[in-house]
């Protein structure tokens, strides 16, 4: 029978999940209903995407702001600290931020521009380059606002240079903003630091600590047990998420259990091995903002050995346009099944893969997931992904 689906990914919606939760049984059995309701059979090598936000819930993987003051008390005696990169953003950051005003007496935050490191503006770009200052520049805030402070987010609305600015002042906490893509800036005016930034975080951290600087990263905040307390994230504060005005919650921790353990129950129920993997954020960029969705430390922090690896495909289009440009009809396509079949094991730096995307599997695949699911109202953190690992040649 002539096959005319390829990959497909369906939202699995789940009742509410709260803290404690048995998130497996959850999983599993909000899996079964949907495919006994909407029709679909389970099959080998299909993918179930857990989205992070419930596996952290259910863990009870969350810390308060009064903890976050303890950890920093350890850390930074003196009470003043200079924050370099932090990223724009009320859910990832702006309750971490109260959380260090809440203790220290001084801040100095360094923030990069024209935009965050996940693309976040906190400035017109057209008046930066009408301006005197450029991007080697260094600039403190009363400059920033003489120059740029009338900047608000296309999307949100807000200036977030603002929206931190009266965090801090609320917490009885003085603060000052200088904006400079040089990390180590940040030493003119504090020599305790905390690099907030997510994916250079260990180059920043080398950069400032060879210069003699006391730095800890964001990951390095409360990645331990504090006081005897359950939470634990070796990411730290990184990846975390607002949670009530008092708690955040961490990124997941203990992933790798639970993908396995559902990964074997739904072998025992279906017969079928099927691929499991907690997902984050993906790995896109919005072409309107310029937001780089990636604010968590990876897109998968567990995923089962299945998914390990990167595509090995031939793009269909050049084979066909070169190869096989003297084909049609059925006669092209029994070509390229045949091309397919036949293909290398590793086709990097072949032409036949020119155009395919050089990625991890577990990006992709949770880059997908994290489309499926969106972050509002859905109500799907579970996503079931039937046949990405197929081609034009299975039958």
């Amino acid at each position: 029978m002539a096959r005319y689906l390829g990959t497909v990914a369906k939202g699995i919606r789940t009742p509410i999940i709260k803290e404690n939760d048995d998130l497996q049984k959850i999983v599993i059995d909000s899996l079964i209903n949907a495919s006994k309701n909407h029709g679909f059979e389970f099959k080998d090598k299909d993918i179930v995407a857990i989205t992070e936000a419930v596996v952290g819930k259910c863990e009870g993987n969350i810390v308060s702001l009064d903890e976050i003051c303890l950890d920093l008390k350890e850390k930074f005696p003196s009470k003043k600290v200079g924050l370099v990169y932090p990223i724009l953003s009320r859910n990832r950051f702006s309750l971490i931020l109260k959380g260090i005003a809440r203790y220290m007496d001084e801040i100095t935050i360094l923030i990069s521009f024209p935009s965050d490191e996940v693309g976040n503006g906190i400035l017109d770009e057209k008046v930066l380059k009408e301006s005197k200052y450029n991007l080697n520049s260094l600039f403190t805030d009363d400059e920033y606002y003489d120059n740029f402070g009338e900047y608000l987010h296309p999307f949100t609305g807000v200036n977030m240079i603002d929206v931190y600015k009266n965090i801090v002042l609320e917490e009885n906490c003085k603060i000052k903003f200088i904006f400079s893509n040089n990390p180590i800036d940040i030493l003119k005016y504090q020599n305790d630091v905390i690099n907030c930034d997510i994916h250079t975080r260990y180059e920043t951290k080398e950069l400032l600590v060879n210069r003699g600087a006391n730095v800890f990263g964001l990951f390095e905040l409360l990645n331990k047990p504090l006081n005897n307390s359950g939470y634990n994230s070796k990411y730290g504060l990184l990846g975390s998420n607002k949670s009530t005005e008092e708690k955040l919650k961490l990124f997941p921790e203990h992933g790798e259990k639970l993908v396995y353990d559902i990964q074997k129950e739904l072998k025992e129920i279906t017969g079928k091995n099927i691929e499991v993997m907690i997902y984050g954020d993906g790995a896109f960029k919005d072409p309107v903002g310029g937001i780089w969705e990636l604010a968590d430390p990876v897109v998968s922090p567990a995923y089962t050995k299945g998914l390990d690896g990167t595509p090995n495909e031939i793009k269909l289009k050049y084979i066909s346009d070169n190869k096989f440009s003297n084909l049609i009809g059925s006669d092209l396509d029994e070509a390229l099944k045949l091309e397919i079949k036949n293909k290398k094991e590793n086709l990097v730096g072949n032409n036949l893969s020119l155009g395919t995307t050089p990625r991890r599997t577990p990006d992709l695949v949770g880059s997908l997931a994290d489309l499926v699911s969106g972050s509002g109202d859905k109500g799907t953190p579970v996503v079931y992904i039937s046949g990405y690992f197929d081609n034009l040649a299975d039958d």
